[in-house]
């Protein structure tokens, strides 16, 4: 028999356990999207490997439309060998996570692995957002045994990120940049493989590097030499396709290179002269690795090509080297393509760029703040509501006590330089 005090002393010491036991954050994998507060967000990235977070205002029509892609998404995601966990947050209520994570804009998505947060600028399509995460979870680089592995990989992967494939090469060579790049391209190396897979990959020698964009029909072979210096050279000259169309989507891929942009604007994106230019400009591409080379109609994106002195009486097509941010260059005496022999123009316009026969020149002021306002809703307006919405939190906390939400919808979007403007995205582009 227990003594009375012994039993009002277990009584005490179980009455203080349980709320802490109640307390804990519960998460199960069920394939439903999580609600996240600040309560429980730090538990839920510490709990699973791999978790989408869509940081939201209720307000953000793009949000709305996000929202049953996910639903469906989480389903998918749920069910893998290596889950991937579908969470969102309501950024316009909870200011700490906000903050924390630098969120800019609705909706900012990001995946967290293994606790590490990675900005998400890919699909949102149900489908093919599912699609995309699965590269997230699978081994950094595969390895593959047959020609039917191969064609597997390469139908499993699909055409939303480049794919490299390194015929006997030795994985410990790839391992290393594999693991540097897993955001932005599928890896595997092939271990046995037919002379038909040679042929149809078009490399006559071993070992191999092939890189694959399927989206845009091109593929390359690279023989080496495997050092890092030159592997990582040929991986990063791959990311992006030989000649790549501008758009809203596509802007954001430039985000982390360095390179120059030889840009071509075009009237129509779709007519056939603007096709067969395209074509040469690839050809052009391939012999100037060191440049990107990318087009784009002003018929397709015209607030974004009047950012360049473009407008409906200018002569297309013409050319131009932009930095990415506010400067580019015109080469002297080429300031259009003409119908004929354009592949000796574009020589031409390359020739002139690297002896350094250009004008230098600034996004015009009005049309660039137009165009940065209008398409990624930075402008001083917004930069005016930040600050007094920043100083009036900072006295709020100051005068009374701290409480666990603080609503403020003025902090939808906050000032960023033009190149992140120009390079990061629209925070509430339309789901793809």
């Amino acid at each position: 028999m227990v003594p009375g005090g012994s039993i009002w002393i277990i009584i005490t010491f179980l009455l203080f356990l349980s709320p802490a036991a109640e307390q804990k954050p519960q998460f199960a994998v069920d394939g439903k999207v999580l609600e996240l507060d600040e309560s429980n967000f730090d538990a839920a990235i510490s709990t699973f490997d791999y978790i989408f977070v869509d940081f939201y205002a209720p307000w953000c029509g793009h949000c709305s439309r996000l929202s049953p892609q996910l639903d469906k998404a989480a389903a998918d995601l749920a069910v893998l060998k290596q889950p991937v966990v579908i969470a969102k947050v309501n950024a316009d209520k909870y200011s700490h996570l906000v903050s924390k994570y630098e969120i800019v804009g609705f909706p900012t998505l990001k995946i967290f692995m293994h606790g590490v947060p990675t900005e998400y600028y890919g699909p949102r399509k149900a489908d093919l957002l599912v699609r995309f995460l699965k590269k997230f979870v699978a081994p950094d680089v595969a390895e593959l045994h047959s020609d039917s592995a191969i064609s597997e990989f390469i139908e499993e992967a699909g055409k939303s990120f480049p794919i490299f494939i390194g015929f006997a090469l030795n994985e410990s060579v790839i391992s290393h940049l594999a693991v540097k790049y897993k955001k932005k391209a599928w890896f595997s190396v092939a271990k046995d493989f037919s002379d038909k897979t040679m042929e149809f990959y078009d490399f006559d020698k071993v070992p191999a590097l092939v890189a694959l964009h399927l989206s845009y029909n091109e593929q390359s072979i690279f023989y080496g030499p495997f050092e890092e210096k030159f592997l990582e050279n040929y991986i990063k000259q791959n990311l992006l396709p030989l000649a790549m169309p501008i758009n809203p989507d596509t802007l954001k891929l430039l985000k982390d290179d360095k390179r120059k942009i030889v840009l071509t604007i075009v009237e129509d994106e779709n007519d056939e002269g603007s096709k067969g230019l395209v074509k040469l400009l690839k050809a052009a591409a391939s012999a100037n690795r060191d440049l990107v080379f990318a087009f784009v109609g002003f018929k397709q994106w015209q607030d974004f090509t009047e950012s360049f002195e473009v407008s409906k009486k200018s002569k297309l097509p013409m050319m131009i080297v932009w930095d990415g941010d506010e400067e580019y260059f015109s080469v002297i005496g080429l300031d259009s393509v003409e119908d004929e022999d354009q592949g000796s123009q574009i020589t031409q316009f390359l020739q002139g760029y690297r002896e350094g026969n250009v004008v230098q020149k600034s996004i015009t002021s009005e049309a660039y703040k137009a165009f940065r306002n209008s398409m990624y809703m930075i402008g001083a307006v917004i930069l005016v509501l930040v600050v007094t919405l920043v100083v009036t939190i900072m006295q709020s906390l100051k005068e009374e006590p701290p409480r666990n939400q603080v609503d403020h919808p003025g902090s939808s979007t906050s000032p960023s330089d033009a190149r992140e403007a120009l390079r990061s995205g629209d925070k509430e582009d339309k789901i793809d």
